[in-house]
Parts: C-alpha cells; structure tokens; sequence
C-alpha cells in the first residue's frame, strides 16, 4: 500500500477501540499492520449487526487495512512469536496496562532488548507515576473524569450524561498515531528507537481544559471555568418552522450582514449587547433566544438561501442515514464501497488527510480472525510444521476451509 507510512511495520497488540483506532489511523498512512488478537478474538467483533459472526460493523471500521493473527500471548510459545515478530517490526502498539505487559514478559526494556530501533507505544489510562496508574479505562470512565459527563450535566436537566460517542478512545486513539508517527520521524533522524506513552486521561484534559479552563486558568482562580458560549442553554440546533438547522452567526461581519438581511441594520449599533465579540458572550444567553425565536419564523430552506447569501456559516441536522445522500459526500467520493472477501458488499468512510506527494494506496478490508496468521508467521521465520504445531497447541488459529 502507497502512503506517507509505507514500508513501516506495525505489530498491533491493542483491542476494543483506541488502540486499533490509532493502528487503523497508520494503516490508512500506508503502515503494514498485523493484528495480534486472543484466541477469542476482539470483542469489538461482536458489537452490533453482522452478516456473519464476529465481523460486526464497529470492527469493520476499525480494523481495515490490517491483516489478523490469532496468539495467546500468555503461553511461552505466543510470547516467543510476538519477540519475533517484533523484532522485524518498526512500531509495537499495546493497549494494556503497562503492568500486565511486564506480567506478559513483553515490557520495554524486553522488547527493546531483540529490537533497540522500536517505537514501543502503549496506549492506556493514566500516567503512570500517579495513584491511577493500574486503574483500568474505558471511554464513558475518561469522559467521566475529564469533566465531559460534568459539562453535559451544565447544560442540561444536571443529570451527568456521556457524548454518544467513542470520544475520549478515538481523540487519544489520533493522538497516539501523531505520537508514533513523531517518534518514527525521531528514529529516522537519529536511528534511535524508543518507549512512547499515551495515557486517555492526561491526553484528553487539555482537549477539554483548552476551552474551559476560564478562569482556573489564573491563580487565584478568577471563575469557576467554563466557556459561557458552550454553556449556554441556547447552544443548539435551531428549530425552523419545519425542522432544524445549525448556524453560527459570530463575527461582527456575521452579525451586521444578519441583522441588514432582516431589516435590523441599527441593531449592532445601537444594542451595546452587540457591540463586539466580548460584549455578546457575556449575553450569549440573551442573544441565542433572541436568534432562536427569529430562526422559528421560515423554514429550514429559506434560512439555508437566508445564510448563503449572507455569507453566514450554516449546516442541516443530518441524521446518521442522511449522510449517505448528502451531496457534498457523494461529490467528493467520502463513502466507498468494497467487496469483503467474506462479508460481501460494505460500505466504509474515506480518508479526511490527503497527500499530494504520497498519497494513500488501495486500502484492504478488515481481517477475519487469523485470517493471516500462516503467512505472517512464515515471514517471522516459522516453518510448516511449526506453524502447524502452534495450532494444535492452541497458541495461533488458522481459519478453516471456507473462512
């Protein structure tokens, strides 16, 4: 596969989410990744609708671009393959805590031992020079402890409520990928490989912090933090008078050319609530009923025309069924269609990057369990008869006739 990544190998020994977001992320740069799973496979197989067992959409998205290896990583024979293979790889990815990686005997100094030019990346919870470190971690925990659920709870009815979303696994899973992709271009440099850290909940907070950390910011604290405009009650889609839209009217060039559209041109002028950016966000919950009582007078269509003439930032509330038949996706070619060798005809999102001296190659599909696991233990070194041993061991699974 082409890509600003091509020729780097990755041995992915990370599940659920994160982890093989942030390996899928490579993938899609061109990396070569094998997908060490247990022998039961990655539970995110079994999430949600599938035409066959274990190959349900969420893995699907996740894991394309890879090929699958079935080790049990906790028998002496799958530790022994996973040295070997790492030692001809360029990048280890784990999303364990990093002491069952020591427990497993396939911790840094280990690892680094049978391959010093390694960028050893872990992918987990917290720092671990802190009182969480062994704590384990998952999405709606980290949402939770980096204020996320708190927030929600501030605009809303006080209930605490999670984002609908992998948010804290797919923002720290990008972060990772930016880590080892710095960490590559280091050892390119200065040919020295090293152990890369990315705890979910040092990573996220200054993502959530960067826009409320208010006055917290200062010491003595001058507010209690919190950016007023997201907080407001009246942040959110407009209804219309046949719907919904979404609408930013920001700038003073966003405010004078509304206000002039609907015949209120004095308003800006006159109003020191509009005055400037500062003065409408110590408003902000005046003006946003004000827009929400003016948005319920057209439809949805007219404000659309209404905000394109204006020059003013608006969008529709897709629904997720929506996306499918929005023009400017279907324009740019966003969605794909594949033939999966075993789940047929998928329909799978594009790349967002792109780049105009290397640009992303064909992308495989996402692998059935152990799909590759002969071939990838061949290129390790492995005989037949080897191969055929681990099997019967129970340590590897190569897939049946059929699969």
């Amino acid at each position: 596969m082409a890509g600003p990544l091509a020729g780097v190998r990755v041995l992915d020994l990370t599940t659920t989410l994160m982890g093989p977001y942030a390996t899928q992320t490579l993938a899609e740069m061109g990396a070569e990744v094998v997908k060490v799973e247990p022998p039961e496979g990655d539970i995110v197989r079994r999430i949600g609708p599938a035409r066959n067992a274990g190959m349900g959409p969420i893995f699907l998205n996740t894991n394309r671009g890879k090929r699958s290896l079935v080790l049990d990583l906790k028998r002496p024979e799958g530790r022994e393959a996973a040295l070997r293979l790492a030692a001809r790889s360029d990048v280890l990815v784990y999303s364990l805590r990093p002491h069952s990686m020591e427990r497993l005997g396939l911790g840094y100094e280990t690892v680094a031992r049978v391959n010093p030019r390694l960028v050893y990346a872990g992918v987990y919870g917290y720092a671990q020079e802190g009182p969480y470190a062994a704590r384990p971690a998952y999405d709606d925990l980290l949402q939770g402890a980096t204020g996320v659920a708190a927030l929600n709870a501030r605009i809303g009815d006080g209930t605490p409520r999670y984002v609908p979303l992998g948010l804290v696994d797919r923002i720290v899973g990008l972060a990772a990928s930016g880590a080892i992709s710095a960490a590559l271009l280091y050892r390119e440099r200065t040919g020295v490989g090293q152990r890369v850290d990315v705890p979910m909940f040092e990573t996220m907070l200054p993502f959530v912090l960067g826009d409320h950390m208010g006055g917290l910011a200062f010491d003595p604290p001058l507010d209690a933090g919190g950016y007023a405009r997201m907080l407001s009650p009246g942040r959110r889609p407009y209804r219309t008078r046949d719907g919904w839209i979404c609408a930013v009217v920001y700038t003073d060039k966003h405010w004078r050319s509304f206000c002039a559209g609907l015949g209120m041109a004095d308003l800006v002028s006159t109003d020191p609530r509009f005055a400037d950016h500062g003065a409408r966000i110590a408003h902000i919950d005046e003006i946003l009923a004000m827009v929400s009582e003016i948005m319920a007078q057209r439809d949805t269509a007219e404000w659309m025309e209404f905000f394109e003439k204006a020059d003013i930032p608006a969008m529709p509330v897709n629904d997720l069924a929506d996306l499918l038949d929005d023009p400017h996706l279907r324009e740019t070619g966003f969605f794909e269609m594949e033939e999966h060798p075993t789940e047929g005809r998928l329909r799978r999102t594009g790349i967002g990057p792109r780049w105009s001296a290397s640009p992303a190659g064909e992308r495989g599909p996402a692998p059935v369990l152990g799909a590759d696991g002969a071939e990838v233990l061949r290129e390790a070194g492995y005989e037949e008869a080897e191969i055929r041993r681990l099997a019967e061991l129970g340590v590897t699974r190569l897939p049946k006739t059929g699969e």
